[in-house]
């Protein structure tokens, strides 16, 4: 009674157990989800507060440094200096009267050009000298009275840009000073930070960037500059997204906040794009906090409630005695086991032996179906030339003799290619050209052709088709698949086989024929299944060559024209095509 008592006990237990751990996870999920969509909205607001303080006075540095530089050439324009120089064309002084400007000014570069735009006074003097006549801030400067703002792209997506005004004096045009903004300054200051910076016109060309790369292009061309990342980068993106943020824009494949200012200066603008990654980052620390309590909750109540289980232990102990002698029946039982797998074993021996005479039947056949071909071409060949030799031609004779030791030599290829529909073939390729391997292997079908006095019509490309393979193989597919289609036409009154070479992405030779069609598609490629006569054949042809043209990474297919007959198709790849698929395995 005291055990059936327990048993009931421990039950319960087991269910509180679960209950608990349940209830536990549930608190633990909604708490995590409710503070992570919390902290998320609060710290991903003082983040787009940082980020648009950040982009005023970035916007607001760059307008006063165009601002600053603008008043220049037009104070310049009067100096009485640079006036005197160019109207009496001593420029003695002025280039270092214009050292002493660009000092005070802060400017990237000043020069003077005369009214054929000759450099005659600058501040870098490895630009003495140069012309700059067709330049747009020389050329737009002397038809204007006002001061002119040029943007010049420079070799590698950098940009120049340029104040410059026409200098005057009693109503004639001496020259122009030219003043360059140094804006680079900035694209230094702001590669700094975390964030991403671009400044673009008035057309959407970025003219400044915190990357150099982007330079020249459109902001949606910069973004969807994406580099591939790896697997570790993959796997991190992969942990993260159930922090993941609805982004504005994505930079790199991360999501960010993008924020655009205005710049009141010929229709520029600035954006910024601010990653996640910190607002994720303290969002995280919290919630990796939540989680070690709940984890350490979670083993506080795996203890206390295990403590409980100390009683059921008692109940094992007595179980014990029961499995020790359930034990010993299990020795019994697999020791009978092992006898009967020793028998087994030797059943499974003689299974091997005699599949072993079976795949030598099988080769058998084979053997005897490959060469039954030639044979019958050497036996028509030697019966023509006694004839030849009885009427006192030798020299056809010798034609024919020709031919016969050509079928040997072929006889002594088939007998060692047999391995072909046991197991890859593992022969040396080399280019073999399909539109000769269909005359040879129509040259070995002359006599069978002659006989039954079959049509054939041959459509082939103007240019060779060249497969990477073994050219005795591919004839002896081409011969089965030419002696099936005389076989199939027996019974027609005008037997008609045509054949079609062509050469697309795949190399195709397609035989047709008007015979009666194929009855069992699915069964015809399978070893000894024929629907001739017997002595015609074993129902090997197809199947050897189905392994043949496996074996040179293509394909043989079957099927009935929507006219009668049978259509075989031998698809081979180009060797082109075969050189691309062995780099890739």
């Amino acid at each position: 009674m005291t055990q059936t008592g327990d048993l009931p006990s421990g039950l319960n237990n087991s269910w509180r157990l679960r209950l608990a751990v349940g209830v536990l996870m549930l608190v633990a999920v909604v708490v995590i989800s409710v503070t992570n969509k919390l902290l998320t909205d609060r710290f991903t607001e003082s983040t787009r507060n940082r980020a648009e303080l950040r982009i005023a006075l970035y916007s607001g540095n760059l307008l006063s440094e165009l601002r600053q530089n603008a008043i220049v050439p037009q104070l310049l324009a009067r100096d009485p200096t640079l006036i005197s120089a160019l109207g009496s064309a001593d420029y003695t002084l002025s280039t270092q009267r214009l050292i002493s400007f660009v000092e005070e000014i802060g400017a990237a570069s000043l020069m003077l050009f005369d009214t054929d735009g000759r450099t005659v006074a600058a501040t870098d003097r490895n630009r003495l000298g140069s012309s700059h006549r067709s330049a747009a801030y020389f050329v737009d400067a002397i038809r204007a009275n006002a001061t002119i703002f040029s943007t010049i792209k420079l070799d590698g997506s950098g940009y120049k840009f340029t104040y410059s005004r026409r200098i005057v004096s009693g109503g004639d045009t001496l020259g122009v000073i030219a003043v360059e903004v140094d804006l680079q300054k900035f694209e230094r200051a702001w590669a700094g930070i975390s964030d991403a910076v671009i400044v673009t016109d008035s057309t959407g060309e970025i003219i400044l960037a915190t990357s150099p790369r982007w330079r020249g292009l459109t902001e949606v061309e910069a973004l969807a500059n994406v580099p591939p990342q790896n697997a570790i980068e993959r796997a991190i993106k992969a942990t993260a997204d159930w922090t993941a943020l609805p982004p504005d824009a994505y930079l790199q494949g991360e999501a960010v906040m993008r924020l655009e200012s205005r710049i009141p200066f010929r229709g520029w603008r600035m954006t910024s794009f601010t990653t996640y990654e910190s607002v994720r980052e303290r969002v995280n620390g919290v919630l990796a906090l939540e989680v070690m309590g709940f984890a350490i909750l979670l083993a506080l109540t795996f203890y206390f409630l295990s403590r409980r289980t100390a009683g059921r232990l008692a109940i094992f102990q007595r179980e014990s005695a029961k499995l020790r002698a359930l034990n010993q029946a299990l020795q019994r039982e697999i020791a009978e086991r092992k006898r009967v797998q020793e028998t087994l074993a030797v059943a499974e021996q003689t299974l091997e032996q005699s599949s072993k005479l079976a795949a030598l039947g099988e080769m058998s056949a084979a053997v005897s179906h490959e060469l039954n071909q030639p044979l019958a071409a050497m036996k028509t060949y030697l019966a023509g030339a006694r004839l030849l030799l009885r009427r006192n031609r030798p020299d056809e004779a010798l034609s024919s003799f020709g031919r016969i030791d050509d079928l040997i030599e072929r006889m002594g290829a088939i007998t060692r290619q047999l391995k072909s529909y046991a197991r890859k073939g593992q022969e040396a390729f080399s280019p073999v050209d399909m539109g000769a391997a269909l005359a040879s292997s129509l040259s070995m079908m002359e006599p069978q052709l002659r006989q039954r006095q079959v049509q054939i019509a041959r459509i082939l490309p103007d240019e060779p088709v060249i497969v990477m393979g073994d050219r005795m193989r591919i004839e002896q597919v081409m011969v089965n698949l030419l002696r099936n289609a005389l076989d199939a036409t027996k019974s027609t009154r005008n037997p008609t086989v045509e054949i079609i070479l062509t050469a697309g992405e795949i190399a195709s030779l397609t035989v047709r024929d008007n015979g009666p069609g194929i009855e069992d598609l699915d069964a015809l490629f399978e070893p000894f299944y024929t629907t001739k006569q017997p002595g015609d054949g074993v129902g090997l042809g197809l199947a050897i060559s189905s392994g043949i043209v496996n074996d040179l990474g293509g394909r043989l297919t079957a099927r009935n024209g929507q006219a009668g007959g049978a259509v075989f198709e031998m698809q081979l790849p180009l060797l082109g095509e075969q050189n691309t698929i062995e780099a890739a395995e």
